[in-house]
């Protein structure tokens, strides 16, 4: 039985469609949809590539441009922000707040946190007093739960009972 490959075990390549470093491969393929060339980019320990993308004919228009050097970092910075969007888009779906002047005339910050999970999703609804960010009340609400400042208010209307 082979154990599997970590990051330590990965040698840096460099061939002419395939690149490797210690995080990424780069992989020029044939692209599917036309007679071109695609480039795809892996992050090491990933399933799937994070970017995949037109590669650029050789000379003969026939066969793919070499890798090189440069492109690779190109290629590797492009993949690193695909990465960083799609994480923040992914924590803003799943973290959401609004701020209400609550009764009192007291700010209110109320934060809606969800924790994914394909048998048990949770999520958490939190106030914090806006002054100085210190935690008034959380209690556990259905992950469908629907964070707007009027649900907000009246949570906070309600002493913080958890909703329904």
């Amino acid at each position: 039985m082979t154990e599997p490959t970590t990051d330590s075990d990965i040698l840096p390549l460099q061939e002419d469609r395939l690149w490797r470093d210690d995080r990424w491969t780069a992989r020029v393929i044939k692209n599917e949809e036309d007679d071109g060339w695609a480039v795809e980019m892996t992050r090491h320990g990933d399933p799937e590539p994070a970017l995949v993308g037109p590669w650029t004919m050789g000379r003969d228009k026939k066969n793919p441009k070499p890798l090189d050097a440069p492109a690779f970092s190109t290629l590797v910075k492009t993949a690193a922000e695909v990465i960083r969007r799609h994480e923040q888009q992914l924590h803003a779906t799943l973290n959401k707040s609004v701020t209400v002047t609550a009764r009192d005339d007291r700010r209110v910050r109320v934060a809606l946190s969800i924790v994914p999970d394909e048998d048990n999703p949770t999520a958490t609804l939190t106030a914090y007093d806006d002054a100085d960010d210190s935690e008034l009340a959380s209690v556990s609400v259905s992950p469908a739960f629907k964070l707007t400042a009027s649900s907000a208010s009246a949570w906070i209307e309600s002493d913080y009972a958890r909703p329904r």
